[in-house]
């Protein structure tokens, strides 16, 4: 033995001699770690959530809408002419029309969508259905504030029960204002999405149905912008136009948000249970490895010594 290996502490020395023996199995043992850690590295990339699929293009939109919105404000306030017999008050025309023509639109956009749902059964369209409808309420209950504000200050009062207009107006957003409570009324996630689907083809059946109606009435008082009897000037009908577009932008702007958020919330459900599953397995795992403790009486073990 050498000077240096005598001046080892006898444990170290042992160890070191048995690593000497066996580095093969070292070796083995080293290289199952790694492939184990690389396993678990790739899997942990192949559980990664998927990219959001409603993000694609929202910066732009947000960019967009306010530029479009600012333009037509601008052009409702600057470029527009006066009205001959309400003067200023006729500006929020541009206001009040274009949220009416996005709600409608969107109402029956929202029924379009729930076809498809029905027809694939994929629950994507469902949710796509329900933001629809749900940005088409607030734009409807826009609607319904400026144009009482529009009637009370061209007519006299807040709202006219005679005009058939008006009244066709609140009848749709109230039976739109039902579809929520029915839709959250229902546990069963399957059973909810169809009879909500059906709710959005029958009442999106019914608003075109309504402006066909209305439009063949003959006793209003309310102004026809779209149609024959429409005799907005250019200036006039241009404004109209980029306001309506301007506002269809502000729709799908909210409409993606909504579906981002929604979209984000489920994946993060997702992986908040992929969690949890995974520490109740590893958990299990444990206790099924866990050494059990010695019953009480058993002989303790006994260390021999080699060569005793």
């Amino acid at each position: 033995m050498s000077p240096a290996a005598a001046m080892t502490p006898p444990a170290f020395r042992a160890a070191r001699e048995g690593a000497d023996q066996i580095p093969g199995q070292a070796r083995k043992t080293t290289l199952h770690a790694r492939g184990r850690k690389t396993a678990l590295h790739a899997r942990g990339h192949q559980g990664a959530p998927a990219p959001n699929p409603y993000a694609r293009g929202l910066r732009a939109l947000t960019l967009a809408t306010p530029l479009a919105m600012a333009i037509a404000l601008g052009m409702g306030f600057f470029y527009a002419p006066l009205e001959a017999e309400q003067g200023f008050l006729q500006k929020i025309f541009y206001v009040h029309v274009p949220l009416a023509v996005v709600a409608l639109c969107g109402f029956v956009l929202g029924g379009l969508l729930a076809i498809v749902y029905l027809r694939t059964r994929d629950p994507r369209w469902d949710m796509r259905s329900y933001v629809v409808i749900h940005i088409s309420l607030i734009f409807a209950v826009g609607t319904l504030l400026t144009g009482s504000i529009w009637a009370k200050g061209s007519w006299g009062h807040w709202w006219v029960w005679s005009e058939p207009t008006l009244v066709s107006f609140l009848i749709i957003f109230l039976l739109y204002a039902t579809y929520q409570p029915l839709r959250f009324a229902i546990e069963d996630p399957e059973r909810q999405a169809r009879y909500a689907a059906v709710f959005a083809i029958t009442a999106g059946a019914f608003v075109p149905m309504n402006y066909i109606a209305v439009n063949l009435s003959t006793a209003y008082v309310h102004p026809r912008v779209f149609g024959s009897t429409s005799n907005l000037p250019g200036s006039m009908a241009l404004t109209l136009l980029v306001s309506v577009i301007a506002m269809a932008l502000l729709f799908t702007t909210l409409c993606k948000y909504e579906l981002t958020a929604k979209h984000t919330r489920f994946q993060l459900r997702a992986l908040r249970r992929r969690l949890l599953e995974a520490g109740e397995a590893a958990s299990s795992r444990g206790a099924l490895v866990s050494p059990t403790p010695p019953t009480a009486g058993a002989p303790a073990p006994t260390l021999h010594r080699s060569g005793a």
